[in-house]
C-alpha cells in the first residue's frame, strides 16, 4: 500500500497538488487520499491526463429496461484519478437472430447511456479539445466508444447517425462476426481473408466522419490490411504481449489468442498507432506495470496506453433473463455482461452474480486483491517504481492515446 510520507506534513502535501488535485480532496469516496496516497504519485495523478481507453459501462439494451439502475459513474472517476473513460458497451453476447436486433440493441445502450449520463451531469467529449476542458476543470470526460460494427448491419449511413449521437471510437470487431462481417477475428478461424469489403469501407468512413478506429479483435491479417487503408493512426485499445502470460495457466491458456506478438505490436507503432495494455493476467499493479514495461520494451514509450477492459460501475443483469445479454458462450466469459474475460486476472473466482457481486479484476478500482487505492494512483505508484518516468507516465497514462485520438477527430466537432 501506498504510505503517506512522514517528511511532508498534510498542511504541506495540501499546499503541494492544491489546485491541481481538488478534484481528487473533495472526493467524498476518497478519504484515504490525504493519509495513504504518496504525494509524489498524487501530483502526478492530478497533473497528466489519465484515460482508460477501454472501459465497460454496463447499461440495459433492452427498450423496456432502459436507462437502468443510476449508476455513479462521477463518483467512481474521482475515486479511479482517472481524467477520462472510452465507455463502451457491446451488442453480440446474445444471439442476433433477427435483422435489426443488433441496431435496437445499439439504440437501447445509446439510450441508457444518455440518461446515465444526464444523471451524472456529464457530457460526451467529442474531441481532444473537450478533453483537455474537462482536465482543466478537474472534471471527468467521457468518450463513447462501441465494441463491435454489429449495429451497422451492412449499413454505412448509420455510422453517422451514431456519429451525430457522440460515437467517437469504434472497435470494427467483437467475439462474433456481425451480419455483415467487417474482418476476420482473432479467437475464429480465418474466414475473409481478413478485412472485408465492408470493412475497408467502414474503416474509411471511420477516417472521413472522425470517428478513431480499435483494432483489438481483429486477426494479423485484418490489421495489416485497415493499416495500409487508414489515413489516421489507429488503437488497439485492449491487449498483451502474447509473451506476458501470467501465473495462471489456465487463464494464460485461454487469453493467449487475444494477445498481440512483438513482431504484430511494431507493425501497429510502426503505422504511428498506440496499443492499450489491459489489467487481465496481472495479479498486481506491480506485475501490470512490468507488462506494460514488456510492451514499452518492444515499441518503445510513445506507442503505449492504458485499457483496462474493466468496469468502473456495477454489472447489469437484466431482471428478464438473469444476465443482460444472455453472456457470451460458456468458457468465454460466463455471468460477465460486457467486459474481461472470466474470472478477473486469474481466474480464481470462478463467474460472476448478480448486480454488485464483482470478481476480482471486474471493476476498475477493485482491479486487484486487496486493492486500496483508485486504479489510476495504484498505476502510477507502480509505473514509477519500475523505473518510468514522470514524462513516460504522462504518455503511457494518456497522452499518448491522447494523440491519436486528436488525430482522427480534429476538425470535427
Amino acid at each position: 500500500m501506498m504510505k503517506f510520507q512522514n517528511q511532508w506534513s498534510r498542511r504541506e502535501f495540501l499546499t503541494s497538488v492544491a489546485g491541481a488535485s481538488a478534484a481528487m480532496v473533495l472526493n467524498p469516496l476518497t478519504s484515504w487520499a490525504i493519509d495513504e496516497i504518496d504525494p509524489r504519485v498524487a501530483a502526478i495523478v492530478a497533473n497528466t491526463i489519465g484515460i482508460d481507453t477501454h472501459n465497460h459501462i454496463d447499461v440495459p439494451i433492452i427498450a423496456a429496461e432502459v436507462p437502468g439502475p443510476t449508476i455513479d459513474l462521477v463518483g467512481e472517476m474521482k475515486r479511479s484519478g482517472l481524467s477520462a473513460i472510452c465507455m463502451t458497451f457491446a451488442v453480440d453476447y446474445q444471439p442476433l437472430r433477427n435483422p435489426g436486433d443488433a441496431y435496437e440493441r445499439f439504440k437501447n445502450g445509446l439510450a441508457s447511456m444518455d440518461k446515465q449520463l444526464a444523471q451524472n451531469n456529464l457530457k460526451r467529449s467529442l474531441n481532444m479539445a473537450d478533453i483537455r476542458a474537462a482536465h482543466k476543470k478537474r472534471q471527468p470526460a467521457i468518450i463513447q466508444a462501441v465494441e463491435g460494427g454489429h449495429f451497422l448491419e451492412g449499413k454505412l449511413e448509420r455510422l453517422g447517425e451514431a456519429y451525430n449521437q457522440g460515437l467517437r471510437q469504434l472497435g470494427l470487431l467483437h467475439d462474433n462476426d456481425a451480419a455483415v462481417p467487417l474482418g476476420d477475428v482473432y479467437t475464429k478461424d480465418p474466414q475473409f481473408g481478413g478485412l472485408t469489403t465492408f470493412g475497408a469501407d467502414v474503416l474509411k468512413e471511420c477516417n472521413k466522419l472522425g470517428i478513431l478506429v480499435d483494432l483489438t479483435h481483429a486477426s494479423d491479417q485484418t490489421i495489416d490490411a485497415a493499416l495500409k487503408l487508414a489515413t489516421h493512426p489507429v488503437v488497439i485499445s485492449h491487449t498483451g504481449l502474447n509473451t506476458q502470460l501470467g501465473s495462471n495457466p489456465v487463464m494464460s491458456k485461454m487469453m493467449r489468442p487475444r494477445l498481440i506478438s512483438k513482431e504484430q505490436a511494431k507493425i501497429v507503432a510502426d503505422a504511428g498507432g498506440v496499443i492499450g495494455v489491459w489489467t487481465h493476467l496481472a495479479d498486481s499493479p506491480l506485475e501490470y506495470a512490468q507488462n506494460i514495461r514488456a510492451m514499452v520494451d518492444v515499441i518503445g514509450a510513445d506507442h503505449v496506453c492504458i485499457g483496462t477492459d474493466t468496469k468502473l460501475t456495477p454489472s447489469y443483469r437484466s431482471p428478464n433473463s438473469g444476465n443482460q445479454q444472455g453472456g457470451p458462450p460458456p468458457g468465454n466469459n460466463p455471468g460477465n455482461q460486457q467486459g474481461g474475460p472470466p474470472g478477473g486476472n486469474n481466474g480464481q473466482n470462478g463467474p460472476g452474480g448478480g448486480q454488485n457481486r464483482a470478481r476480482v479484476g471486474e471493476r476498475t478500482n477493485e482491479a486487484w486483491q486487496d486493492q486500496k487505492v483508485g486504479f489510476y494512483y495504484a498505476v502510477v505508484d507502480s509505473l514509477l517504481k519500475v523505473g518510468f518516468s514522470e514524462a513516460e507516465i504522462g504518455k503511457i497514462g494518456g497522452g499518448n492515446f491522447g494523440r491519436v485520438f486528436d488525430a482522427s477527430t480534429a476538425g470535427h466537432h
